[in-house]
């Protein structure tokens, strides 16, 4: 089917200093042999790392390690960042050409990439719960590191969207008692539509198998600790960017032997990295959206000319959102 070029001009959300963002017309995407043409049906815009981008908080020590794929521009600003967009197929590969597709590409309208970059997504998961995939990637791959088991006590600190998928991934194992713990009490409704438990900090279970830490705050951190049982693991999944944490590591921390370990989603968990690409587990991540009890973790959806001006307010402390959607000009076309 051929496109109308007209219709084909780019707009790409561009951070440009700190706290400030805006829309860019970019020229049309013209996509190589082996490329597909893809038009923007929903993102999703990613609180923690993308607050760091928006406020120029990235260490310049991270700058390299911290680009994501088709980004442009450079640290800290200008910078077209992003990494969470569902799309259809326009052009290109036969075989991909009218399928839904996930890609990790920043917040375009229209865009072109190789074909080997974009995931189809299954006819079972929603386009627009398909935007969790970067997030369930991140989850899955913090189940791996944890390496949780069937009737385990686990505490995960720290109700945003990851948290709750790794929480949710973990209350899938027979028998595990899966408690989800945060400073606001918002955060037991979604808890509690997956299927898990909820506590505050003071009344959150002690002496667990497994706790991983996800708040992206030091105090989260000490009640992890707190919560681990001897010789237990914490899994810290916070990235704290330029913010120094101190970590309460005298005490009991020896004497109890605890593990506190580091899970990040940019290399395959060591114990699947003899088997699993980055793209076979991309496209596990989105089989595992096929769950509609998920949707409780998306935002109402806001339209990409309003994102600008409404980044300010998504990533203040203040907000409640959790996954934050964007729908862009062509979401409604069948």
């Amino acid at each position: 089917m051929a496109r109308d070029r007209g219709d084909s001009k780019a707009e790409a959300l561009w951070y440009i200093s700190p706290g400030k963002a805006e829309l860019r017309v970019e020229p049309e995407p013209k996509p190589g042999p082996s490329d597909i043409f893809v038009r923007a049906l929903h993102s999703a815009l990613s609180r923690g790392t993308e607050r760091l981008v928006f406020t120029g908080s990235v260490p310049e020590t991270e700058f390299e390690r911290m680009r994501c794929p088709f980004m442009a521009g450079a640290f800290p600003f200008p910078v077209k960042y992003g990494y969470s967009i569902v799309g259809r197929v326009e052009t290109g590969s036969e075989g991909l050409r009218g399928r839904t597709v996930f890609a990790l590409h920043p917040h375009q309208t229209v865009f072109a990439l190789p074909a080997n970059a974009a995931v189809v997504v299954p006819d079972e998961v929603p386009p627009r719960r398909a935007v969790l995939a970067a997030n369930m990637e991140t989850a899955l791959n913090a189940v791996w590191d944890a390496a949780p088991g069937p009737a385990d006590r686990v505490a995960v600190v720290g109700g945003g969207v990851v948290g709750l998928l790794v929480a949710w991934l973990c209350g899938a194992l027979p028998g595990a008692a899966v408690t989800v713990v945060d400073i606001d009490a918002a955060r037991a409704g979604p808890a509690s539509r997956l299927g898990l438990g909820f506590a505050s900090p003071e009344d959150a279970p002690r002496n667990c198998d497994l706790v991983v830490h996800a708040s992206g705050s030091g105090a989260g951190l000490a009640t992890a600790l707190q919560l681990a049982g001897d010789e237990a693991t914490v899994l810290e999944m916070s990235w704290f960017g330029r913010t120094e944490v101190t970590a309460p590591l005298g005490a009991a921390f020896h004497s109890r032997r605890l593990r506190l370990i580091s899970s990040q989603v940019g290399r395959v968990a060591p114990s699947h990295r003899p088997r699993w690409t980055p793209r076979r587990r991309l496209a596990a991540a989105i089989k595992l959206l096929a769950d509609p009890r998920l949707d409780v973790l998306l935002a109402p959806a806001l339209p990409f000319a309003d994102l600008p001006g409404k980044l300010a307010q998504i990533f203040s402390p203040e907000s409640r959102a959790l996954c934050q959607v964007i729908d862009y000009p062509t979401s409604g076309r069948p």
